[in-house]
């Protein structure tokens, strides 16, 4: 159960709300305190049992013959009819609704999940694990998204419970496929008329009102031919990263031909950085692996980018030609160990709200016609039209290839569109909720790096589930949301929904 450090916690949001300066709703406030207290519990077993479906999409099983999918299908409509709501499934979107007559606000959420590798979790990570470090709920999607889609069910439950009249129909929107394709979400809201307020439970709190651009350049290089040297160090691979929105935690070289000089030097490179790095000798060949530390590519200060790294340091030896080394160069030339695209040419910038442009690269793997791809994603905030941006990485690239007599097999430019939204009715409602139940004074709306289905709907900003001043651990390997915070987002949920949604 809850340790001494959660039990403040509860203690202080359950019982000094008298205390803020913002006031709720009488009925808010019984309701929000009711659906913690009451299914708190129940919500954490939602959450567990959700986690145990592994909705991560597989480019070769459709979404439809997915049994994974299929059966998280099925557990959401037993829960909704278990709980007196109503569900409608709609494919790739799964909808519960409160209430009658006409839409007033949509909850977006989704139920797909990032990828996982089980050797870098204390448990499974498609099993709530309670124990491991108490006081967390640890697993993948706990705080992306399926945290938020348990708080939001047990809020719709207590307000059904206790009969709160409503302006008209609530809906929770759980898509599957946000961390994937967001193309049959769009497909969808062809024919769809949302809610003309929305909330996406998909992000940070007090309130998000505005997002990044998912953004990326993705290049090859080719394999070369030709006859080896002996004598000067040959790169016969580099790869790195586990999926695209992820700073990668791990990154592996192998070489040959490199002398004791050789090896020191990329020792002492690596040093330099924040990471964990070993050099392995397996008959000729070096094999060189860093080890960083995962975490969302919105936010690259928060993970160290074992890819990035490597290559800087990789990049201080004369190899001879090779795909491997060719990507090497190209990382450490135009990324280096910066977070923001400062080497990329002129492309770096910043805008006053959004903060900067960041750059990452975050996937080095063989193609299957045996090229080398670099993935590289960026996150565009306002500041740059598309069309400049995409320019001047042209114009980078162009410039480099020619300077290090390298080609690139292929490239795409991918230049995404931020969101701001600057007038969204229920804004200073949403901050209200949060100062009242936080205690955090003159809460403000704030921008993330990360790109959320907000973006397709009116009126949509994020509200939580993540709390200001913590780390964000989706797409991490240690992804969490604490006992305590998934207790509080159950409470200003149901607020919020109130105080938006609830006929005065």
């Amino acid at each position: 159960m809850f340790g001494h450090r959660s039990f403040l916690f509860l203690l202080f949001t359950f019982g000094l709300n008298s205390l803020y300066s913002k006031e709720l709703s009488q009925t808010a406030e019984q309701t929000a305190h009711f659906a913690a207290q009451t299914y708190a519990g129940a919500a954490q077993n939602a959450l567990a049992e959700m986690i145990r479906f592994k909705t991560v999409a597989n480019q070769e099983m459709p979404y439809a013959q997915n049994p994974e999918f299929t059966k998280f299908r099925q557990w959401l409509k037993h829960k909704s009819q278990v709980l007196g709501l109503k569900y409608s499934d709609h494919g790739y979107v799964q909808i519960v609704s409160l209430g009658e007559g006409k839409k007033v606000l949509g909850l977006i959420t989704h139920g797909d999940v990032q990828p996982a590798n089980p050797s870098k979790w204390n448990k499974s990570p498609f099993v709530l694990d309670t124990e491991s470090e108490p006081g967390k709920l640890i697993g993948r999607g706990t705080e992306d998204d399926k945290g938020a889609i348990a708080a939001a069910l047990y809020a719709l439950k207590a307000i059904k419970d206790r009969n709160i009249p409503l302006k008209g129909k609530v809906e929770l929107l759980i898509y599957m496929a946000e961390e994937s394709d967001w193309a049959p979400l769009r497909e969808f809201l062809k024919t769809y008329q949302p809610a003309p307020l929305n909330i996406a439970f998909d992000a940070e709190y007090p309130v998000v009102t505005a997002e990044k651009a998912w953004s990326h350049v993705d290049v090859d290089f080719p394999e070369l031919s030709g006859q080896e040297s002996s004598s000067k160090p040959l790169l016969v691979s580099f790869k790195g990263g586990e999926f695209r929105s992820q700073i990668p935690e791990d990154a592996v070289a192998e070489a040959r031909n490199l002398n004791a000089e050789h090896i020191e030097k990329i020792r002492y490179e690596l040093a330099k950085y924040n990471l964990q790095f070993e050099t392995t000798r397996v008959g000729d060949n070096i094999f060189i692996s860093a080890k960083g530390k995962a975490a969302h590519s919105s936010k690259p200060r928060e993970g160290t980018n074992a890819i990035a790294l490597l290559a800087a340091a990789l990049g201080t030896i004369d190899w001879q030609p090779s795909a491997a080394a060719n990507a090497v160069y190209y990382l450490s030339d135009l990324v280096g160990t910066g977070l923001y695209g400062e080497q990329f040419g002129s492309i770096a910038y910043r805008h006053d709200f959004m903060g900067p442009m960041t750059l990452s690269p975050t996937v080095v793997k063989k193609t299957a016609d045996n090229k080398l791809s670099v993935f590289i994603n960026i996150r565009r905030p306002f500041g740059k039209e598309a069309e400049q941006l995409t320019d001047e990485i042209n114009q980078t690239l162009e410039k480099w290839q020619a300077k290090r007599k390298i080609t690139i097999n292929r490239k795409e430019i991918s230049i995404g569109d931020p969101l701001w939204v600057k007038d969204a009715p229920h804004v200073s409602t949403l901050l209200n909720v949060f100062e009242h139940f936080t205690g955090i004074e003159n809460p403000q709306p704030i921008a993330i790096g990360g790109s959320t289905n907000a973006k397709l709907f009116p009126n949509a900003v994020s509200f939580g589930p993540s709390m200001p001043g913590t780390e964000y651990t989706g797409h991490s390997e240690h992804e969490f949301i604490t006992q305590e915070q998934f207790v509080l987002t159950i409470k200003m949920y149901t607020a919020a929904i109130i105080e938006i949604a609830g006929k005065k």
